[in-house]
Order: C-alpha cells, then structure tokens, then sequence
C-alpha cells in the first residue's frame, strides 16, 4: 500500500485559527488530511517533502459563507452591463448578446447598476431596440429586473395583473407595467430566463472557470446561497470534478417564495460529503433592491421597503424537516421580523435544534444586535458591501441604527462569518477584509469608521467562522490535526491598506493554484 504523501510546511507566519493556540512554527500534511501542527521538531520526522515558506503567511483556505457560484458561473453567457451607462451602452451589450446565443429564448443581462446616475433601462427603451426574444435586464443585487413587452406577455403580467405578496410589478401614471418587477414579482423572469443557458453541455464548464477564478483567490469552499434544485443537481453531477468544496444551501427555482415540498421531502442539513453537503435552507425576511428599513430620519419617521409574508410559517416547516436555517435580512425591519421568527420557533417545547444564521444584516440597532446574542444567531455578513452600499448611504444616518455593523456584532459577543455575495459584490477575500478593516469605499468615503474590524479579525471570518455558520468547523476553517489541508499561502503584510497577495491555494493537499504555474 502506497503511503501517502507527506510535506511539511516551515519557514513562514501560520495563522492556525485555532483559539488558544493561534500561530505554529511547522505544519504537516499527510494526504489530504492535516497531520500534525507544531514546531520544528517535526522536521525530523522521516520521508517528509519540505516546503519553505519563505516567510510568508500560511493559513487555513477561505470559506465564503455567501455566495451563488451556479449563478455568478453563467454570466460569461450574458451581457455584461456592469460598467453601462449609456442607453448606447445598454443597446450594444444586448444585441451583442443576442448574436452571441441566437437560439437562447430568452436575451439576458447582468449587472445593471442605476447607482451612479447611469441610465434606467424600461419597458419602452427594451422595446425599441427589437430584438425578437423576451428580454430581461437583471439589476446587479438580483432582487430586481427589467423585461420587455414580450417579456411581459409571456410572464402573463398586463395592465390588471396584482403585485404578488413581497413583490411589485412598477406602473407608469397610466397603470401599465413600465417593465420593472421588484423582489418576488421578478423571480419568475428570473427563473424562466435562465433556464436554457443551465444547459449539461456547458454549465459544469462554467462552473469550473468560475471555480478556478475563486481558488485563485484562495478560496478553497463556497456556501452556494439560494441553490436551487437544479444547481444542487448540476454540483452532484460534478462531484469527482469539483476543484473546491460546496454547501449547498436548498431553495426554490424561483427566487423568494416559499419551499417547495418536493425539495422538502430531499436531503438536510448535513446530508453528503466534505466536498458537497447541504446546508441551511434559505429564506428571506425581506428585500434586497426594497429592503425593510423603519428608522427615523431628520425627525421624520420613515418606512421603506418589502417585508415578505409567512416568514414564520417557512422557518418552522423547514427545520421540523431537518434544516438548519438561513434567513436574509437587510433592513432593520426585515432583521425584526427574522428574529420573531426565530424566536418563535424556539419557544416550541418540542422544537428541533436548529443552528439559524441571519445573512446580512446590513441596517440593525444595539437592541436588535443584543437581541441576535441572546437568541444566538450566526451573522453572515459582507465586507465588500462598505464599497457599494457605504457610497449610497454615507450621509443617511437614521437614529439609534447601524450601517453594516460589524464591530458591534463583534464586541456582543457574535461571531462573524464573513462571505461575498458575489455576485452581487466582488468575490476576493482579501480585498472585502481590507474594506471592513478601512470601511473605506472605492471613492475614497469612510462609512462609520468605529464599526471597522482588524484586518486579522476578517481572516479568521472568512475561515472558521464561516465554517461555524455551515456546520463544517470539524472539517475545515482552522489548521487542526484531522481537519482537511485546505490552505491559503499569502504574500505581503496583513495590511488592509496595501493587502497581501494569494500566491497558493491548497485543496486536500495538493496544491490548486500558484502564481508560479497559474501566472
């Protein structure tokens, strides 16, 4: 029987995770297993391979805790409207895409961005550029869209269609559709445009690139958050092949309704493998382009936003079938109405135990973050959102609420379990933890800046504890003999301000990326 392969990692700063124990002199692998962590003694052990770090850092791989990999892999497909913003712009990118996917149903862009007085796309403008296919323009927070009139009519939406609960189709003065369909009202167009491009011939080799993209950036297992049916399906097709680990994370086809039985009655929470497990199910509390917000504002009260309905009902039907639960939460109003239900389920003399993460919680008050301690929720937040959301609301400073309260999270005694989004944001670990450490947005503006967290503080987010908020601190997120070698070597300083460089990445021992091969 062959041994396996032995190496042993010195010469360098490692980051263990591990509480008590944070920093080790020597780490050996054996196989895809950590081995043993320790000092220098354990270079005498025989047949090892010696790699010298050569001072740099070595740590645990990153763990993006919120992230929609099956989705963000079909974007090379479609237009990229993220820098559009012209309807010039809008117009190219489209008939381009057109002509790139002539037998798709449906033409879809991505990454629509009103937020920097770019142009507002409608019904009228899709129109008019007569493309001959329903056409959708997703908003890059993929809470909304905009459709054409086929897009309409093959949606089944007019003139005296209703908004759907937590959804709402935008009318013009005269009550027709203007094309804009917000939260639940858009999840169909969603679902229905992406359906001919999941195809078993290219969607795995998306996936795969996308991967590729996300090891180079040294993570090394991704939470797939709102995976749905199919993509659950694609990931066990793909399971020999997966260069990186994934939860996934159960929800229906359509964004934002409710789950569905036959999903139900399927694999839970912590059913599969170390490559591919379930994860929590999704839910949602409220919106993403309308979040809940109820805060006051210059004295005036102010009120925004969708609360989605049956919240309550969805958190017990799921985690009496044996889900761990997700619930995201954006505005202030959306986090109260997820702790309700949270709360409600753990008044149940009977109830299951259930681990609940909240994703987001990017408005909160001290009151509703002591209430998260108390219940004992996961926070799963993104640092990355300081760039984009810290330039849209730098100067709305509601009373008693927080914009992405990291720092108080922290000191109430919560744990945080750093993610992405992506790709609603950027995806690079390093350069969300620099923006939760800075709270400095890409223009330069600094967003509450006594809510930062040291730059060292995110590493450990961004691996055990986003392995906490899965259920996966017994198999990855810290470096602990038993645990899987999954590492991230970095170069440079932990500095937020000029952050290090991922020059390896790891996956069960055998390395994945280095900028030496890769570069």
């Amino acid at each position: 029987m062959t041994r396996p392969r032995r190496i042993a990692f010195f010469g360098g700063r490692i980051l263990t995770m591990e509480p008590g124990c944070p920093r080790a002199e020597v780490l050996l692998v054996e196989g895809d297993r950590i081995a043993r962590v320790g000092g220098p003694e354990l270079l005498s052990l025989p047949g090892l391979e010696r790699r010298d770090l050569r001072g740099r850092f070595l740590l645990p791989g990153f763990v993006d805790a919120h992230n929609h990999l099956s989705i963000a892999a079909l974007h090379p497909l479609w237009a990229d409207l993220s820098t559009a913003r012209t309807p010039e712009d809008f117009a190219r990118a489209l008939r381009e895409q057109a002509r790139r996917e002539p037998e798709a149903p449906w033409i879809r862009g991505f990454g629509w961005d009103e937020g920097h007085g770019g142009f507002v796309p409608d019904r009228g403008f899709l129109d008019s550029l007569d493309l001959g296919r329903p056409t959708l323009v997703a908003h890059y927070s993929l809470h909304q869209g905009v459709v054409d009139s086929r897009g309409l009519a093959e949606l089944g939406i007019g003139r005296s269609t209703p908004d759907p609960p937590g959804g709402e189709i935008v009318r013009d003065a005269r009550g027709e559709p203007t094309g804009l369909l917000v939260e639940r009202a858009w999840s169909e167009a969603h679902a229905r445009s992406l359906a001919a491009y999941r195809d078993p011939e290219r969607w795995p080799e998306l996936v795969l690139g996308r991967a590729r993209t996300l090891l180079s950036e040294g993570v090394t297992c991704v939470h797939d958050a709102a995976c749905s049916p199919r993509a659950e399906a694609l990931y066990g097709s793909m399971l020999r092949d997966l260069p990186l680990s994934v939860l996934a994370m159960p929800h229906p086809e359509a964004l934002f309704f409710p789950p569905e039985l036959s999903r139900l009655g399927g694999a839970v929470t912590g059913e599969g493998t170390e490559v591919l497990r379930v994860g929590a199910w999704k839910l949602f509390a409220d919106g993403g382009a309308a979040p809940a917000i109820d805060g006051c504002l210059g004295g005036e009260r102010v009120r925004y936003g969708t609360l989605f309905p049956d919240l309550e009902v969805a958190v017990r039907e799921v985690a009496e079938r044996g889900f761990d639960v997700a619930i995201h939460a954006i505005g202030n109003a959306g986090l109260e109405a997820a702790l309700d239900a949270i709360e409600a389920y753990r008044r149940k003399r009977k109830a299951r135990p259930v681990r609940f993460r909240i994703e987001h919680v990017v408005l909160a008050s001290p009151r509703q973050i002591r209430r998260m301690a108390t219940l004992g929720v996961t926070p799963v937040v993104q640092p990355a959102f300081v760039d984009h959301i810290g330039r849209a609301v730098r100067d709305v400073r509601f009373e008693d609420l927080l914009w992405l309260p990291f720092a108080s999270l922290r000191d109430a005694g919560l744990e945080l379990a750093a993610s992405s989004d992506h790709p609603c944001a950027f995806s690079a670990p390093l350069l969300g933890a620099a923006r939760g450490s800075t709270r400095r947005t890409a223009g330069g503006e600094v967003l509450l800046a006594e809510e930062a967290v040291p730059f060292e503080e995110w590493l450990r987010a961004f691996t055990l504890g986003a392995a906490r908020a899965g259920g996966q601190e017994n198999e990855r997120g810290s470096l602990r003999e038993g645990k899987r070698a999954d590492l991230v070597v970095l170069e440079g300083e932990l500095d937020p301000e000029r952050p290090p460089a991922v020059v390896e990445t790891w996956v069960g021992g055998t390395c994945a990326f280095s900028v030496e091969q890769d570069g």
